[in-house]
């Protein structure tokens, strides 16, 4: 048994509460991996154009499944790309505006687009994970291809807005958490794991010879996808519960420790 493709969700995974990683350590990881033809993919809810900012210098030999799903690239190719139609992004925004407690970006493929009506600490805060954010008057009129959106909200109304969200847009968008006060509404059946499948019947990649690693809710496809889902020690309890394995703490290098494991094969890799 060998493994063939690893997949990493970013924030809370790969990356520490700082936004960053030991660069030294994986770039002497990836070099491993290449010379073992181990895949590596990025898999996280983030835009493209941001996470490729985290990988320089093998960003055009990587993969990503960005934005949950929605957009799949693979060395510097387009492989895949949710849409939803006019009507259905229409439906999605009149309900969204409804609800006063709710900050919007609408995620397309050139660019993140939010309401220039939004406190500038939302703002700020959102130019963190959107490297092209466009600050608009309204969503009509909007030329992009969509398949995403990342909503801000209260902490405490969390739960209650998730179960409200399934309801209401059943049939043209499921809610995920992607960390504290933030939702991702995505295309039913456009989730990473989706993605992942996408790359793997390109190379040839069964389940069993894949490991992924994730944190959030909009990771459980991936996780239990692969032969070997491994949850951080940082993450939420129902999400250790649903993965076969465990990492340790974003901030202690887990996901790198683990990779460690599998160059070597040792156990459960061996």
């Amino acid at each position: 048994m060998s493994i063939k493709l690893i997949a990493v969700d970013m924030d809370g995974t790969f990356l520490d509460d700082a936004k960053t990683y030991n660069r030294e350590r994986f770039a002497a990881q990836y070099q491993q991996m290449k010379e073992q033809g181990i895949r590596f993919v990025v898999a996280s809810g983030n835009q493209y154009f941001q996470l490729k900012s985290f990988f320089p210098d093998i960003a055009h030999e990587i993969s990503f499944v960005a934005d949950n799903g929605g957009w799949v690239v693979s060395e510097g190719e387009d492989l895949f790309n949710g849409e939803l139609t006019k009507q259905e992004f229409n439906t999605v925004v009149d309900h969204l505006l409804t609800l006063p407690h709710v900050e919007i970006i609408a995620c397309g493929k050139h660019s993140g687009y939010t309401l220039n009506s939004y406190d500038d600490g939302f703002k700020a805060i959102a130019a963190k994970f959107y490297h092209r954010l466009k600050h608009v008057e309204d969503f009509s009129g909007l030329d992009d291809v969509f398949f995403k959106f990342a909503l801000n909200l209260p902490d405490s109304q969390l739960d209650d807005t998730m179960d409200a969200l399934g309801a209401e847009l059943e049939g043209i968008m499921v809610p995920v958490t992607s960390g504290h006060g933030s939702i991702d509404l995505i295309i039913p059946g456009i989730h990473k794991a989706n993605g992942l499948r996408i790359l793997q019947e390109k190379w040839g990649i069964k389940d069993s010879e894949v490991v992924t690693f994730g944190d959030g809710g909009n990771d459980i496809e991936m996780l239990t996808q692969a032969g070997f889902g491994f949850a951080m020690a940082n993450a939420p309890d129902k999400i250790k519960r649903i993965a076969g394995y465990q990492a340790g703490h974003c901030n202690q290098q887990g996901v790198l420790d683990v990779i460690d494991k599998i160059l070597k094969k040792e156990t459960p890799f061996n």
